[in-house]
């Protein structure tokens, strides 16, 4: 998503409070400064733009958009400032989520705040999803259409922060072995909540693990038709899910250990 800075003010005003030295009593006085004065501690290395989701690195400090350094990332483990190296392998874990430089830039920079909550709105309204914003304290799921989720950036962890879609795998039998020893190759708990980029062959890693089966035994169904390895949760509720109450429902085969 492309985001438009907003008009700006000119000056941004910040309110000044001393003693008065004949008196003793405390007088304010406004100071107005350019906002371009503070350009270098509220804008983005990477972009050019305002913090939105400002992000720092732990190592050094430095703070850029979230989705700016999480992209950035993905090429480099370096801060693109200062080039210190962030982490050996995976430099995300050193990213923090900065509420108070993101609450500054919002009083800063008039109407930034409100545009950016009228571009995720008008995003979400282009392709027709519904964006619900989940009540802090509470785990309830929404019961229909994908759950894009908007969550309390203090409490997430940043390497989760992501959509999540309900899933129930069910076991289909098609021979009459299967069904004899259904009960021994058959999740306990068919119940199961994973990132929306999750793919098939995930699915089937797991149903390895807790089966004990080799991978190769294992097929993901949906409507009695195979499922590529590839295809990931959000293209499948999407393509073949989408406004249906959850979970979405899978079936899984198992078979014969000989047969390859």
């Amino acid at each position: 998503m492309e985001r438009e800075l907003p008009t700006m003010c000119a000056q941004a005003c910040v309110e000044e409070v001393y003693p008065c030295c004949c008196s003793g009593q405390l007088m304010q006085e406004e100071v107005k400064l350019k906002i371009k004065d503070l350009n270098e501690h509220i804008v983005c290395y990477l972009c050019a733009g305002y913090f939105i989701d400002a992000t720092t690195i732990t190592e050094c400090l430095h703070t850029f958009c979230k989705s700016c350094i999480v992209k950035y990332l993905q090429t480099s483990k370096y801060c693109p400032m200062c080039n210190i190296k962030i982490h050996e392998t995976q430099p995300l874990l050193n990213l923090k989520l900065d509420r108070v430089m993101q609450d500054i830039v919002y009083k800063l920079v008039p109407g930034l705040q409100e545009s950016e909550d009228k571009r995720i709105k008008e995003f979400y309204q282009s392709r027709g999803l519904e964006r619900v914003i989940q009540p802090s304290g509470e785990d309830s799921i929404p019961d229909t259409g994908l759950p894009f989720t908007s969550f309390d950036h203090s409490k997430a962890h940043f390497y989760r922060y992501d959509e999540q879609v309900s899933l129930c795998l069910e076991r289909q039998s098609s021979s009459l072995s299967e069904k004899k020893d259904k009960t021994k190759l058959t999740l306990q708990q068919k119940f199961v909540r994973c990132s929306v980029r999750a793919e098939v062959r995930h699915l089937r890693k797991v149903l390895c693990h807790r089966l004990n089966v080799e991978k190769h035994q294992v097929q993901m169904l949906f409507n009695n038709e195979s499922l590529p390895d590839h295809m990931t949760m959000k293209r499948l509720w999407i393509s073949h899910w989408f406004g249906k109450a959850q979970p979405l429902v899978l079936h899984y085969t198992i078979k014969d250990k000989r047969t390859r």
